[in-house]
């Protein structure tokens, strides 16, 4: 009888010494990219998403008892950022605020990815989180994160016979473009490396003894390789992208090469701008884009452990039609100051005063208050930044965190 009580408690017993235990290692998260990882919707904007029943429980882990930005205790993040070569880092732990920033250390009132990535590894992980994230505005995979294997980068003959007929110094260009490749990996790579050889300057809590885990790494970039008909002269056709895959294919190699961790899970952010496609052939460069983003994860040596994330079924439909009108009434207001236009102002005789009250009805007729205001609070960018909705944004972030934790289960 004795014996049979000894083994009913000994689960208990188990699980009590189990509590007691150190916890296990700082889970470390790299996140990269360009501006939509930068992040650029509003703080202003977390109200509209608890207007839609399905994203209000999301705004509700986003704030605390207050209504205030949740300040997470258990995550933190370095954030990398700048323009025009001004580098500078922002610490601290993780809430709103470190989306894109003027000033590299001063929070810029706008979310990226990792705000609810934070808050949803929050939950998952009982050890705490640090973010590593580096980002920059208008910097494309083909020569600015262009990684070491992907070799240099090569003008095609259209470009090189471009060039000439523009009159530009060609050996010039070469020589520039050689000093650009691959410099914003090597800034990456390095402020990575940076954070891993000191994390307690980062995160003071940190226990050298247990150590940390490289737990998963997100890519989010794609706007400059999309729109570029010089580096892809043929993006119209369904293989036009094809560099983009071998670029990034090549990127997932060296990241895991130069951080020695030849196994780590990573996200790539499918680019979504323009939301769900329905007719392939008006958008075919979008359609062409996203399969070669995707295309990696379905090579066999990234199998399990790369996965491709669609972003666009975060679109923001109702916000994108309405925008589409105020770019309708932008467009007159453009157009009236021209001559020889199909408008109320083809033969340029109405001043400005008349103009803006031109505007002012023509506004009234194509977008009503009820649909301005919705606008005003769901949307604070253009649309190539998901139209700075904190909606969409939000729900990316969590997504690129769940695909995360379902790999690692």
């Amino acid at each position: 009888m004795l014996t049979s009580t000894r083994w009913f408690l000994f689960p208990f017993v188990v699980a009590l010494l189990c509590a007691a235990m150190p916890a296990q290692r700082l889970k470390i998260y790299i996140l990269a990219g360009q501006s939509n990882m930068e992040g650029h919707a509003k703080v202003t904007t977390f109200d509209y998403i608890g207007e839609d029943q399905a994203t209000a429980p999301l705004l509700a882990d986003m704030r605390d008892k207050v209504g205030a930005p949740r300040v997470c205790d258990d995550v933190w993040i370095s954030y990398l950022t700048g323009a025009r070569g001004n580098n500078g880092e922002g610490v601290g732990k993780l809430t709103a605020g470190f989306g894109s920033r003027r000033d590299p250390k001063q929070d810029g009132g706008k979310i990226g990815p990792e705000f609810t990535f934070g808050l949803r590894m929050d939950k998952e992980h009982k050890e705490p989180v640090l973010i590593i994230k580096t980002a920059w505005g208008g910097k494309s995979l083909h020569t600015d994160f262009r990684s070491p294997s992907a070799g240099p980068y090569q003008f095609n003959d259209k470009q090189l016979a471009q060039f000439q007929k523009q009159g530009k110094d060609v050996d010039k260009i070469k020589v520039d473009k050689v000093a650009a490749t691959g410099h914003y990996y090597r800034l990456m790579m390095a402020h990575v490396k940076q954070v891993l050889a000191d994390v307690k300057r980062v995160y003071p809590n940190y226990n050298e003894s247990r150590g940390y885990e490289l737990a998963g790494f997100v890519w989010f970039q794609g706007w400059n390789d999309m729109v570029d008909r010089g580096t892809y002269p043929q993006r119209d056709k369904p293989q036009g992208y094809a560099q983009y895959t071998e670029c990034m294919s090549h990127f997932i190699r060296d990241v895991r090469r130069d951080l020695s961790a030849p196994d780590l899970p990573f996200v790539i952010g499918v680019m979504g701008v323009g939301g769900p496609i329905e007719d392939t052939k008006k958008r075919a460069v979008h359609v062409n884009f996203r399969a070669a983003m995707a295309a990696p994860a379905d090579l066999a040596e990234f199998h399990g452990n790369v996965v491709a994330v669609p972003t666009s079924p975060y679109w923001d439909t109702k916000l994108d039609e309405i925008a589409g009108r105020i770019n309708k009434v932008r467009n007159m207001q453009r157009m009236l100051r021209t001559k020889n236009k199909n408008h109320a102002n083809k033969d340029g005789s109405m001043t400005r005063k008349q103009q803006r009250a031109y505007i002012d009805d023509y506004r009234k007729t194509v977008v009503d208050e009820q649909d301005a205001a919705t606008f005003q609070r769901g949307a604070s960018n253009a649309g190539y930044h998901y139209l700075g909705c904190a909606k969409t944004m939000a729900q990316i972030g969590y997504a690129f965190a769940d695909a995360l934790v379902k790999m690692r289960r």
